[in-house]
């Protein structure tokens, strides 16, 4: 299986590719920055490995939510891609992609992304039986003093919103967190198992139906 996956959705840009030799990546913490990098490290990650687009099973990309110009950008790229080499696309949740890089670190996850205008893009996953991250809770935007996870699992807390709030997040969850990772970014490497298993469950789409998420109507 062969999947080039991508990410823009915060101040992380990242492309990685699955292919039977490994993965290849190319990552960079580059706010505003996105739109020169990104079809750049694609190039990268294709000359590296051998590949061209057209060797290629199906794209993905984080779909959101997170910054509202990122995640247009991811878009647009992957339908670009997409339409030239008559590929399929896989949208994956950046939320999603946010746990799986966590799933080593407890059985329940919660993901948070700081959605600037004092909230945060959340929810909650589980680390299933064949290591990828499973939402428990649906993505949500809301005040961080105001989230409701609706389970007393322990659990980790992970991505930029827990940086940015955490004495808020705390408050409410103290004794349920075992620790956090606020330095945490969704990652196109990390898209990668969500992306494979959503492939082999038939969940992706023609490239002018591979839209964003956002969650709000309001830009950021």
């Amino acid at each position: 299986m062969k999947i080039l996956a991508l990410d823009a959705s915060t101040e992380a840009c990242s492309v990685a590719l699955l292919t039977d030799g490994g993965i290849h990546d190319r990552q960079e913490i580059a706010p505003r920055r996105h739109a020169e990098l990104i079809l750049s490290m694609v190039d990268a990650v294709l000359m590296e490995s051998n590949h061209k687009l057209k060797d290629l099973d199906a794209l993905a990309f984080g779909r959101g939510p997170g910054a509202f110009t990122g995640v247009r950008i991811a878009a647009g790229v992957i339908q670009g891609l997409a339409l030239g080499a008559d590929l399929p696309v896989i949208p994956v949740s950046s939320l999603a992609t946010l746990a799986q890089g966590a799933v080593d670190k407890s059985t329940t996850l919660f993901a948070a992304i700081d959605a600037r205008m004092g909230e945060i893009y959340w929810a909650v996953y589980e680390s299933a039986e064949d290591g990828v991250a499973r939402l428990l809770s649906g993505e949500q935007v809301s005040d961080p003093d105001a989230v409701d996870i609706a389970t007393d699992a322990p659990f980790f807390g992970v991505g930029t919103g827990w940086g940015t709030y955490r004495a808020n997040l705390g408050k409410l969850f103290d004794k349920q967190i075992t620790g956090i990772a606020p330095e945490r970014y969704p990652l196109a490497r990390d898209m990668l198992p969500l992306a494979v298993k959503q492939w082999k469950n038939g969940d992706f789409v023609s490239a002018e139906r591979a839209l964003p998420v956002y969650l709000r109507d309001k830009v950021v």
